[in-house]
C-alpha cells in the first residue's frame, strides 16, 4: 500500500506509474479536495480531465490537514498498512507529513519527498525550465526570444523518477528491512537529465549550432565527471552570472540570459 499526499503532476504521476503497475495506492487529499481538483483541461461537465487521468486507478481518502484527529488518522492508516506498506509519496511540505514524524509509527517506512530544489525552496515545472535555458534555444535560429512549450517535461520525469525510487527503496527493504527517507528535487531531475542527454555542453564547443535543440548553450568552463559535479557546476555558474559574467560565444541565444534570475 502506497499513501499519496500531492498535488499537480510530478508526485501524482508517480503514484499513477505505481497504480498502473499493480500497487494499491491511495490518495489522501484535504477536506474539499487539493488545489489540482478543478485544473485545466476539463470535461463540458467540468470535471478535471487533469485530475482524473492522474488519478485513474487510485482509492481516494480526505482529512482534515488541519485538525490533530485527521492527521492522526493518516498515522493509524500507516501504521495498519501491512508488510508491504508502509510507503508515502509527497510532495507536501508539512513537518507531520515528513519521514521524522511518520518513521515514528512506522520504522521500517519508505518516505520519498518531492521538493523543488534541495534546499527546500519551492519550485514548479514552468520556473526550472526557464532556469536551464530552454526556451532560450528553442524555435527558429532568427527568434529573439524565448518560447516554452506546455508540456511539463520535468514534472513528467520527476514523477517517472520518483515511482522508480520507490521501488528501489521497496527491494531494498524486502533485503535488508531498512527503511528509506528519499528527496527528490525537481531542479535536480532537470539538470540531470540535460546532462545525461549531453545538452549542457562544454564551453568553447562548436558541435552544436544557434537555435538547434542541441545547443543548450556553453555553461561550463571546464568538463565535469559526474552528474554531481554538473549540478554544483551550473549553480556556480548561475551565480556568477549575476554578476556580469560572460555570455558564450559560440551560441547566440544561450542559457545564461535566462538564469541571472529564477521566477521562485
Amino acid at each position: 500500500m502506497v499513501l499519496e499526499v500531492s498535488s499537480f503532476v510530478a508526485a501524482p504521476l508517480g503514484g499513477l506509474t505505481l497504480a498502473q503497475l499493480g500497487a494499491d495506492v491511495i490518495r489522501i487529499d484535504p477536506v474539499g479536495g487539493g488545489p489540482d481538483l478543478g485544473r485545466w483541461p476539463l470535461a463540458p461537465s467540468g470535471t478535471s480531465l487533469y485530475w482524473t487521468g492522474l488519478n485513474k486507478g487510485k482509492r481516494s481518502v480526505t482529512l482534515n490537514f488541519r485538525d490533530a484527529e485527521g492527521q492522526s488518522l493518516l498515522r493509524d492508516l500507516l501504521a495498519a498498512s501491512g508488510p508491504g506498506g508502509g510507503i508515502v509519496l509527497t510532495n507536501a511540505g508539512q513537518d507531520w507529513l515528513g519521514h521524522a514524524e511518520l518513521a515514528r509509527v512506522r520504522p521500517d517506512l519508505i518516505h520519498l519527498q518531492i521538493q523543488g530544489y534541495r534546499n527546500g525552496r519551492t519550485a514548479v515545472d514552468y520556473t526550472v525550465n526557464a532556469e536551464t535555458g530552454f526556451p532560450l534555444i528553442t524555435g527558429p535560429e532568427n527568434l529573439a526570444g524565448p518560447v516554452n512549450h506546455v508540456l511539463p517535461a520535468w514534472d513528467v520525469a520527476c514523477g517517472l523518477y520518483a515511482a522508480v525510487g520507490l521501488l528501489a527503496a521497496e527491494r531494498r527493504r524486502a533485503r535488508t528491512g531498512a527503511g528509506s527517507a528519499i528527496t527528490l528535487a525537481l531542479a535536480d531531475v532537470a539538470l540531470a537529465v540535460a546532462g545525461h542527454l549531453g545538452l549542457a555542453v562544454v564551453a568553447g564547443s562548436d558541435s552544436h549550432s544557434a537555435g538547434s535543440i542541441g545547443c543548450v548553450t556553453t555553461l561550463l568552463p571546464e568538463p565535469v565527471r559526474s552528474e554531481r559535479e554538473l549540478i554544483d557546476a551550473i549553480r556556480a555558474r548561475r551565480s556568477r552570472a549575476g554578476r556580469g559574467s560572460a555570455r558564450s560565444q559560440s551560441c547566440s541565444r544561450s542559457v545564461p540570459r535566462s538564469i541571472r534570475g529564477t521566477a521562485n
